[in-house]
């Protein structure tokens, strides 16, 4: 039981991190109107997802995105701390 909760601490945590991070990224090549970080219930969804091992660093190179030439705004724009936020993730769960 307490790994159980352990593990979810660490699911929770991870996922509002992500929700606050990464709201305005909502469009990508594996990032769709239904697997996102608008909000905390797709984030949730999505890092259960992630840590199937199913495509994290696809969809971690869709958050990476920040040249702004080639991204639009509140849309397909990332951040430069994504890698580390990924890899984190997946070194904790």
């Amino acid at each position: 039981m307490n790994a159980f909760a352990l593990l979810s601490l660490v699911y929770f945590i991870f996922s509002v991190l992500a929700v606050f991070f990464f709201k305005d990224v909502t469009k990508g090549i594996y990032l769709d109107d239904y697997m996102n970080f608008k909000n905390f219930t797709q984030s949730l969804m999505m890092m259960l997802r992630l840590s199937t091992g199913e495509d994290w660093q696809m969809v971690m190179f869709d958050l990476m995105d920040t040249d702004l030439s080639t991204c639009i705004p509140y849309k397909t724009c990332g951040s430069n701390y994504t890698p580390i936020f990924f890899i984190l993730f997946v070194l904790i769960q």
